[in-house]
């Protein structure tokens, strides 16, 4: 059985478009489309992952991220917000409410897959489990990154660089979204940016540079 998501949207056309890419990715999905039923079936049926809108036709959906961190039980169930509201106060706001990434429409669905799969896998990360490829092993818990065996020398955003390319699990990720994720919402990183701290990495990736393979048009994604 895969991972269970709660999508909570009372736009039907939304939901559906949401569950389709969710099971195709082999997710179990089950939705609500409003705030009240949502609580239900989060009490009844915690989820692994809450995909949440905010403009909900009874309760707010911040009030709805707020009760699920009040919960126990829910403390923990990682959050995506995925809304119309784009400025950056509804962002902040969001995050300081708990959730665990925010997402505006019109979205992309490979990408929210994409970030959803990111988050479910920093959850198991947090075990101390490793996230391989060839010889580069990386340990998120201690933010450390070891090429055979040999520990490197990384800056924060190279870690946080390599981190999502690993956590993808071989998916291409689009420029956008490394800049996105890396670099917040401000507009002040450029792709050079991103070239730049890419060609720093391959450095210092040394013989396993070649596993950060560049995507011509779309992004970068690790080889395995």
């Amino acid at each position: 059985m895969g991972l269970k998501i709660l999508v909570i949207d009372d736009d039907p056309d939304i939901q559906r478009l949401v569950t389709y890419n969710l099971r195709l990715a082999g997710f179990e999905t089950s939705t609500a489309d409003t705030g009240r039923k949502a609580l239900e079936l989060l009490t009844a049926h915690p989820p692994d992952l809450v995909v949440l809108d905010l403009m909900l036709p009874d309760i707010d959906g911040n009030e709805v991220c707020r009760r699920i961190r009040q919960t126990s039980s829910l403390r923990r169930v990682p959050i995506v917000m995925l809304t119309a509201r784009g400025e950056e106060i509804d962002r902040v706001l969001g995050f300081e409410l708990g959730a665990d990434d925010y997402v505006t429409k019109p979205f992309s669905p490979r990408e929210l897959v994409l970030r959803i799969r990111s988050i479910l896998r920093r959850g198991k990360d947090e075990k101390g489990e490793p996230l391989s490829a060839g010889g580069i092993s990386v340990y998120p818990a201690r933010r450390q990154c070891l090429v055979d065996g040999q520990a490197l020398s990384l800056t924060a955003k190279e870690f946080d660089l390599l981190m999502e390319l690993m956590q993808a699990g071989g998916n291409v990720i689009t420029r956008n979204f490394l800049l996105e994720r890396i670099w917040g919402y401000h507009g002040d990183a450029t792709s050079r940016t991103l070239d730049t701290h890419i060609r720093r990495l391959r450095e210092k990736l040394g013989a396993e540079a070649s596993r950060v393979a560049t995507v011509r048009g779309i992004g970068f994604r690790i080889e395995g």
